[in-house]
């Protein structure tokens, strides 16, 4: 004979509508990273299209992702940090508007300087994840197992990322040859209007944002900052190493740096809690994403144009074709998405700290395995198998980590940071990366022109860079307390 179950106590039957309510909104949200994830994928089939219809060399695409960058730079902080004030969801909000107002309008840029401008504008969408991580993590922190749920949330967002990002690429590749670009290129707008109606309909605002005031002269102090520094590293990849001038750009957007810690340490309510650097938990954080910014955002380029290179002229590369490379590519995503979906399955095994721990370890295993196998098209995409396994999985467990660790007012600030630290990578991976694969062609962008193909003593650079910054990485979550990241560090008791 059956015991007669008790009825559900009102603590219960509230995590349980709560916990509900919390899986309508991620499925909401994950519409909108597949959405970011098209975005990221679209537009990479049609680049050469690109430069065409405006008239332009195809070495000046790469102003697109430089300029979007250092949009993304500069306004991932202060939507997070808004988002904690008045709301995460209005901040999605605005970010997804201004995105959809820039994408619709590229088809209607008649000029190289006006589509970049757009281009820019639209890296809005990078707070987007960050925005969704904090906004799950303050609707969960009721609940008992808040920190494991925003994993599992985590996971889901950035795998539906990934999808996207699949299928914006083949979608992109399919599209522009069989239609006029201008038409082509106002699908993504579409999809993401799209997105800003999915938000205000689907999506319920921040149970209790902090409120304050914005740091307005943080905001310039930062600013100026990021602008000098990513602006000196475009320039150096433009003009070389030997730029005394590009150096001097750099050295002064570091130097900027220090009157913005100083100006917010003597705030009680500052743009970016610096101090938050110092906790034995985020800083470590902080330091991974920016160093597994340099593989993520600074090694895709310099993968595919290898996988490209003739072995027959140069005497390394795969020799693929534009469909083998895309394929390519699509494994890694793949293996992103595996990764993604299977960190809070491990972390729940283990915990948090040693699943990021191995995630960083599988980034740099991968990449330090291009170093003896790289010859052959399967020793590649199983290099690439591995690297992206451990890279989904840290997209989906930086934030995430973040939010949990992060105090409770400033969770948007946190997740923010780990997007923007790793933006900051990966612009100096871009620009060291760039000045590498140049090799005997100079130190000079005039001089690579002479030759396309980017330098073999590049590419090991490239590998031995990026495995070396994953394994610094783990080495630095190590010393992360044991229990950070979980539920009983998130609730004390």
């Amino acid at each position: 004979m059956r015991r007669p179950v008790p009825p559900a106590g009102p603590g219960a039957r509230a995590a349980g509508v709560a916990g509900g309510t919390l899986a309508t909104v991620v499925g909401f949200l994950a519409f909108v990273e597949l959405t970011s994830g098209v975005i990221q994928g679209y537009y990479t089939p049609m680049l050469t299209d690109i430069a065409r219809h405006l008239g332009v060399h195809d070495a000046d695409v790469n102003w697109l992702e430089g300029t979007q960058l250092m949009v993304s730079a500069l306004v991932v902080p202060v939507l997070a940090k808004l988002g904690d004030m008045v709301g995460h969801r209005r901040m999605l909000l605005v970010s997804s508007g201004v995105t959809a107002v820039a994408t619709l309008a590229l088809p209607f840029m008649p000029s190289f300087g006006l589509f970049l401008t757009a281009w820019a504008i639209q890296g809005f969408y990078s707070a987007w994840l960050p925005l969704e991580i904090a906004l799950v993590w303050s609707r969960s922190r009721g609940l008992p197992n808040s920190a494991a749920l925003t994993a599992q949330a985590a996971g889901i967002l950035v795998a539906a990322l990934e999808i996207g990002a699949i299928t914006g690429a083949l979608t992109g590749g399919a599209l522009v040859d069989a239609l006029p670009l201008q038409v082509v290129l106002l699908v993504p707008g579409v999809l993401v209007a799209a997105c800003f109606v999915v938000v205000w309909f689907g999506v319920a605002e921040t149970p209790e944002p902090t409120g304050g005031r914005l740091d307005l002269r943080g905001l310039v102090l930062l600013s100026l900052a990021l602008l000098a520094f990513t602006g000196g590293l475009s320039m150096l990849r433009l003009n070389g190493v030997g730029s005394a001038f590009a150096w001097a750009v750099v050295a002064l957007g570091l130097l900027l740096l220090w009157p913005f810690a100083r100006w917010e340490l003597r705030q009680t309510d500052p743009l970016v809690d610096v101090r938050m650097f110092r906790s034995p938990a985020l800083g470590p954080v902080f330091l991974t994403a920016g160093l597994f910014g340099v593989s993520v955002l600074g090694a895709q380029a310099p993968l595919s144009t290898f996988a490209r290179t003739d072995p027959t002229v140069h005497g390394y590369g795969l020799g693929t074709t534009g469909f083998q490379t895309s394929l390519l590519i699509g494994i890694y995503l793949v293996a992103m998405i595996v990764g993604a979906l299977t960190f809070p399955r491990v972390a729940r095994v283990v915990t948090p700290r040693i699943t990021l721990v191995g995630a960083a370890g599988c980034v740099g295993a991968g990449f330090l395995l291009f170093l003896p196998f790289h010859g052959t098209y399967l020793q590649v995409a199983v290099n690439m198998v591995v690297v992206g396994i451990g890279s989904g999985a840290l997209i989906a467990a930086l934030p995430s980590a973040a939010a949990a660790a992060a105090p409770p007012t400033q969770t948007g600030v946190a997740t923010g940071l780990t997007n923007s630290v790793k933006t900051l990578g990966g612009a100096v991976a871009s620009c060291v990366f760039g000045i590498a694969l140049l090799g005997t062609a100079g130190a000079n962008a005039a001089g690579a022109a002479e030759s396309t193909a980017g330098s073999f003593a590049g590419y090991l650079t490239v590998w031995v860079v990026c495995g070396a910054t994953a394994l610094v990485a783990a080495a630095l979550l190590l010393v992360v307390p044991k229990q950070a990241f979980t539920d009983r560090a998130a609730h004390p008791v």
